[in-house]
């Protein structure tokens, strides 16, 4: 399996296993968002909390170019450290949500 592919299925593993999170909201669903031809995955909830309107993407991640960009991470850990943790090196994972200028302070990728 290529680096691709393995990505592929680290990122849709990660955002299953987020998507899983019981916030005990009967009216609050968890949407697995996998586009599997173009490399985009989100994790959006999407419903109602005390009478009020919930829609938010929690987690958006690309592969682009062989590298896992992370566009948006609404989590308390962040995604990057468990790719890592699962064996991702951090040459290969862009914090897409700075800008590029930030990038280059980071561990991770530029780009």
């Amino acid at each position: 399996m290529d680096n691709v592919d393995h990505y592929r299925q680290l990122v849709q593993e990660l955002l299953t296993e987020y998507g899983q999170v019981d916030f005990n909201i009967p009216e609050l669903e968890t949407e697995l968002i996998f586009d599997t031809e173009r490399d985009h995955y989100q994790v959006v909830h999407v419903g109602f909390s005390n009478k009020r309107r919930v829609y938010g993407c929690v987690l958006h991640v690309d592969i682009k170019n062989g590298k896992i960009w992370i566009q948006h991470d609404g989590t308390e850990g962040g995604i990057a450290d468990e790719l890592v943790d699962r064996g991702v090196p951090k040459h290969d994972i862009v914090l897409g949500f700075h800008s590029p200028f930030k990038r280059q302070f980071t561990d991770f990728a530029v780009g």
